[in-house]
Parts: structure tokens; C-alpha cells; sequence
């Protein structure tokens, strides 16, 4: 049994719930994956393994893994909730391209030492904090940067479609 599991098991058991295969294969799944997930990526994903386990119940079973400190829930201004590894996983923070929904992670030890400073500047205590950064892309500016060529030479372009993760 892995650490993650025997963390999970024991935070099930002093909340009073059922240990059982469904949250099993849940955590199972969303540990194998290293991607930012909403429950409807991590349903998708439990669902390839086993049909019979339903929506709720993953959405709950997150809830459960965020509160067990095993995830961490993120927000990248789509409306939606993901959930990152959390546990034995450093901090980092996020650039979101607001063209394609890539999500690049980053670490920064000088912002990390500013966020310290104006936390004791302002005699603030930080609990958590998240940064996340929207622009573009350098994949998807070189694309607006092609397009633009191609219609000031007067050709036709061909538009690709990328899919977020």
C-alpha cells in the first residue's frame, strides 16, 4: 500500500465512512494521472476502468482526497474546478494561455521571497496562496503571427485547432 492510500484509508476511517473499492480505484486513477483534472476529467477517465462507478461519487471521493490533503484544488479561470497532486508535491504556481488552455507550472523563489516580505510588511499571515498568470502562449502567438503574414500576403490560411488539457 502506497502512503497516499494509507493516508486516504486512515482519513476515511476517522470520518466515520466506508473503505471501499470504488474510492479505492478513484484514487487509484487520479494518482496515476499528473495533469490538472476536473471531476469530469477524472470521471472520464474512472469510467474507462469501471462504468458502474458514478459521477457523484467521484466528485465526492475528490472532495474527500482534497480534505485528506492529497489534492489541491485549483482554479484557472475557465469556470471550472481542477485538482492537482498535492501531497509531497512543491508549490508551484501557474501561467494559463487564454488561447489554447495550456497550463505551464512554475516555481519562483524571488516571488516566493516578495510574497514573504509583504506578508511581514503588513504583519499578514499567509496560509496558502495561489498565483496564476493568464496570457498567450509562445505556440499560440506564433500561430496568430503566421496567420497575420499569410493574410497581409493575401493567401488563404489554414486555422488548427488544439485541445486543452
Amino acid at each position: 500500500m502506497t502512503e497516499e492510500q494509507e493516508i486516504f484509508h486512515r482519513y476515511i476511517q476517522k470520518s466515520g465512512l466506508k473503505h471501499t473499492a470504488q474510492r479505492d480505484l478513484i484514487l487509484d486513477v487520479f494518482l496515476r494521472t499528473e495533469k490538472h483534472l476536473s471531476s469530469e476529467d477524472l470521471y472520464r477517465l474512472v469510467q474507462k476502468e469501471d462504468p458502474n462507478i458514478g459521477q457523484t461519487t467521484v466528485y465526492r471521493t475528490l472532495k474527500l482526497l482534497t480534505e485528506a490533503g492529497l489534492a489541491r484544488e485549483v482554479r484557472f479561470g475557465d469556470g471550472r474546478t481542477h485538482y492537482e497532486h498535492n501531497y509531497k508535491h512543491q508549490h508551484h504556481d501557474h501561467m494559463i494561455c487564454m488561447e489554447c488552455g495550456e497550463i505551464i507550472e512554475f516555481y519562483s523563489a524571488e516571488l516566493e521571497a516578495i510574497q514573504e516580505a509583504m506578508a511581514a510588511k503588513h504583519r499578514f499571515e499567509v496560509k496558502q496562496h495561489l498565483l496564476r498568470i493568464l496570457g498567450v502562449c509562445a505556440k499560440c502567438r506564433r500561430e496568430v503571427r503566421e496567420r497575420d503574414k499569410q493574410e497581409m500576403a493575401g493567401q488563404p490560411h489554414v486555422q488548427v485547432a488544439t485541445v486543452g488539457e
